[in-house]
């Protein structure tokens, strides 16, 4: 429940930051507190699905040292999958099927992603990380940064500088930049309004940082929201707040291409097009 208390501390920034009148305060702070019984509480913990991943073939298998493509994910429950309903339905294992089917060679998945983790805790991920570097890493985080009140400009630049750890080691890097928090219905308004302008800003500087890198970002914010606010019954998982098996086939959909483009499967994103 940590992120509903995070709402509660965005509620608590908005009024002092905003210079909100005591009744928009209230109003605000009334609201998070509801959310507490609107949203519901993750059952379990997300699948672990690591291992091997073959050319239309099964998995997670023991895969072959020779030809193979090691894949990192890092950040949070959406980089995690929490909300999926089967391991098969995993991000990370989404991306790996896609990846090894693309290439035609194995892919080795490893999830160093954390539920609940912000962006602080790239840190350590991408420590752990770094001892069998990867030929290409997803990054998913900025959720929780919101909730946490972090500053947008110092979590977008730890953001790339955790990246540039990355590439300096000759890891291909593809982030997807924030979600809309806006687009999860069950938090009311108006704090949803302030959560969405939080993240989408937190999206924004994310973008900037990267552009001084070579990783590639992906604005999943833009292309996502839209579905899952038209269809919100078909893509959030029973709490309400994470994405379900399908709300993740989407973002991986979006996300392959770049990915493929950063292992070098294909020349670019654009060229996949």
């Amino acid at each position: 429940m940590g992120w509903i208390r995070g709402l509660r501390m965005l509620a608590l920034a908005a009024g002092s930051v905003g210079g909100l009148s005591g009744a928009a305060y209230s109003v605000l702070n009334t609201q998070s507190r509801r959310a507490r019984t609107v949203i519901g509480v993750p059952r379990d913990l997300p699948f672990n699905a690591d291992g091997g991943y073959l050319p239309h073939g099964p998995g997670p298998v023991p895969v072959p040292v020779d030809r193979m493509l090691t894949l990192a994910v890092f950040g949070d429950s959406s980089a995690a999958g929490l909300g999926a309903e089967s391991p098969d339905l995993l991000p990370g294992v989404l991306l790996a099927r896609g990846l090894a089917e693309e290439s035609g060679r194995p892919v080795r998945l490893t999830t160093y992603a954390v539920s609940g983790s912000r962006t602080t805790d790239l840190i350590d991920q991408v420590d752990r990380a770094l001892a069998d570097p990867p030929d290409v890493a997803v990054v998913l985080v900025g959720g929780n940064d919101v909730t946490a009140r972090m500053s947008v400009a110092a979590s977008a630049a730890l953001l790339a500088a955790q990246v540039r750890r990355l590439l300096a080691v000759g890891t291909g890097v593809v982030v997807g930049t924030c979600p809309d928090l806006g687009a999860i219905a069950p938090i009311p308004q108006p704090l949803r309004t302030v959560a969405r302008r939080w993240s989408l800003a937190l999206a924004r500087a994310q973008a900037r940082e990267l552009s001084r890198t070579e990783a590639t970002s992906v604005p999943l914010a833009a292309l996502l929201s839209p579905h899952f606010l038209a269809r919100p019954q078909d893509l959030f998982s029973p709490d309400r707040f994470h994405p379900n098996g399908a709300g993740y086939a989407l973002a991986a959909e979006v996300m392959l291409a770049p990915l493929c483009a950063a292992a070098g499967v294909w020349k670019s994103a654009e060229a996949a097009r």
